[in-house]
């Protein structure tokens, strides 16, 4: 029978009922399909949306998509060969939210103070009794430590990302490099006179070129460190500078501090006695006399006699000298053995007038002209600046300056007598040398060479010499002012150098503050004995690094000093 059965086959409206519930289907289906599409679609576009907020809007607002992702909160600073001093990186912060605590707080509180032992188990137990919503436990925290932490699972441990600045050389150059507050911004040296420049989006992913060179500030601290050690002082203060540009390629101020940890240090650490400290510097002031007298035509030149008694009476006051001649002295001789009673005849011959006019024109009467904010404001006789103050402050008391800015007259005096004002930033197409300001004559410049090379090789600066370096410079050795009475027996100590003398090209300032005797010096706390050898060593170290070579057989013109120079004195 080839007829199919009735019932193995539908009719054919059956299957055409079949087929339409089919299709119906289908629809149903594709749309419940396009609909979880969509929901799905609208999840991903929240997602996208919250991630754009957080972006513009959340904790990390301020940071671009794309390219200037690599660029950080702050700008880095560098030394004048771009190696890296202060800089900003993304570091790990462990915090604790104690309202979110869920575990169990003692055992927590243990663990914490296992892996965290910089705070006891009590402490972490307390801050999680507190009603305080925060508490940060640790930032800059290692990897190892937060993996640590994260591995206890405890919600209340927030643990996250920030921007961190890092000091990588630690302590060095830290005054002039300065640290940021806890909002981020400069709270002192470059970090807050270039603030500016360095939290500002357009700028900061180019580096501060600062005109620090790290090998030089290295030799500098760790001689001058070395010298505070020994000698027991208070503190000690150096400025290494570029004569002919005013760049200051080292400056340091001791003791010193660590700028990642500035919370840890004292007021005494805090303190930058290079630019805001102000000191009566002695007899380091003594060239800057003689070459207004010379240009004033005071002084004629090296051979000018002056009386040097044993003790000179002056407007109701007398002056002693630590070496008297007892006789008739050159100029040469009263710059040789640093002589009070010498110079105080040429200052009072100069007059407060000149005098004035000149320490004004060399900056000494205001505050050192440099970008750093702590800057000391010089002091002064004020009113009471008369003949006697004339003359005192023609050897180096009755006034009061920053080291720097020591340094800063003696760049000039021997940069042809032109000033350049102090910088820290290095000189080139981002920072140009400015124009330079005439102090005193090319022809008193150069003739001061030959007096300050003699001091080294004859006078009281002999320990500051460094063979084949031709160092020139004034010892300066001041009774500390203390509660208003200058000290018998305690000094400030000074040394300024240039070298090399024949062609000046740095110079080196270094200072002491209450230098004690040892052995070594036989009780003595004077300059020659305790920073005189500081300068020779740095000297010594830095000459190669700056491309000065050691000659032996080069100096300047000595034949202009030493006809005047008697071998024997009373």
């Amino acid at each position: 029978m080839n007829a199919q059965s009735p019932a193995l086959v539908a009719s054919r409206p059956e299957r055409l009922r079949l087929v339409g519930q089919r299709r119906l289907l289908l629809a149903v289906m594709h749309q419940r399909l396009m609909f979880a599409m969509l929901l799905f679609a609208g999840l991903v576009a929240l997602i996208a949306l919250r991630i754009v907020w957080l972006a513009a809007f959340g904790d990390h607002a301020g940071r671009k998509m794309g390219v200037t992702q690599l660029i950080p909160d702050r700008g880095d600073i560098v030394d004048r060969d771009g190696e890296p001093l202060a800089r900003t990186i993304d570091a790990w912060t462990i915090a604790i939210h104690p309202t979110k605590i869920i575990g169990d707080k003692l055992a927590i509180a243990r663990a914490l103070a296992r892996l965290m032992p910089e705070r006891s188990e009590d402490q972490y137990f307390a801050m999680m009794r507190s009603n305080q919503p925060f508490f940060y436990l640790r930032r800059r925290a290692a990897p190892d430590v937060v993996a640590a932490v994260n591995a206890l699972g405890e919600p209340g441990l927030a643990i996250q990302r920030e921007p961190d600045r890092l000091y990588p050389q630690t302590s060095l150059a830290a005054h002039v490099i300065g640290f940021t507050n806890i909002d981020g911004h400069g709270g002192a040296g470059a970090e807050r006179a270039f603030d500016s420049y360095l939290s500002n989006p357009a700028t900061r992913g180019t580096p501060l070129m600062l005109s620090i060179d790290s090998r030089v500030q290295q030799a500098l601290e760790h001689e001058l460190g070395d010298a505070l050690t020994t000698f027991s002082a208070l503190g000690a203060a150096g400025v290494v500078m570029d004569v002919r540009t005013g760049e200051v390629l080292a400056m340091t101020s001791l003791p010193s501090l660590n700028s990642n940890v500035p919370g840890q240090a004292t007021p005494d650490q805090m303190f930058n006695r290079a630019t805001l400290g102000v000191f009566e510097l002695g007899s380091t002031f003594k060239p800057f006399t003689l070459a207004m007298a010379m240009d004033s035509g005071v002084v004629s030149g090296p051979g000018q006699i002056y009386n040097c008694p044993d003790v000179l009476p002056a407007y109701g006051h007398l002056v002693h000298d630590t070496h008297p001649f007892g006789r008739q002295c050159s100029v040469a001789e009263i710059m040789m053995e640093s002589s009070n009673i010498g110079m105080a005849q040429i200052a009072d011959h100069l007059g407060t007038a000149r005098q004035k006019a000149w320490l004004k024109k060399m900056g000494f009467l205001d505050r050192p002209a440099i970008e750093l904010k702590e800057r000391g404001r010089p002091l002064t006789p004020g009113i009471r600046w008369g003949p006697f103050e004339t003359m005192t402050i023609g050897f180096g008391q009755g006034i009061a300056v920053a080291p720097l800015q020591l340094a800063m007259g003696y760049a000039t005096l021997f940069d042809g007598g032109v000033y350049h004002p102090p910088t820290i930033l290095k000189i080139g197409p981002g920072h140009p040398l400015p124009a330079g300001k005439r102090v005193f004559t090319a022809d008193t410049s150069y003739r001061m060479r030959s007096l300050l090379r003699l001091v080294v090789m004859k006078g009281t600066g002999k320990k500051a010499d460094a063979p084949g370096y031709r160092v020139g410079g004034k010892t300066g050795t001041a009774q500390k002012l203390i509660d208003g009475h200058y000290s018998q027996t305690v000094n400030i100590t000074s040394f300024a150098g240039v070298f090399p003398m024949d062609d000046p090209r740095y110079v080196v300032v270094v200072m002491l503050d209450a230098p004690k005797a040892t052995k070594d010096t036989y009780g003595f706390t004077t300059a020659g004995w305790n920073v005189a050898p500081v300068v020779s060593r740095t000297v010594s170290r830095i000459a190669p690094m700056l491309g000065i070579a050691p000659h032996m057989d080069r100096e300047p013109n000595m034949g202009e000093v030493l006809p005047f120079v008697h071998e024997e004195k009373k």
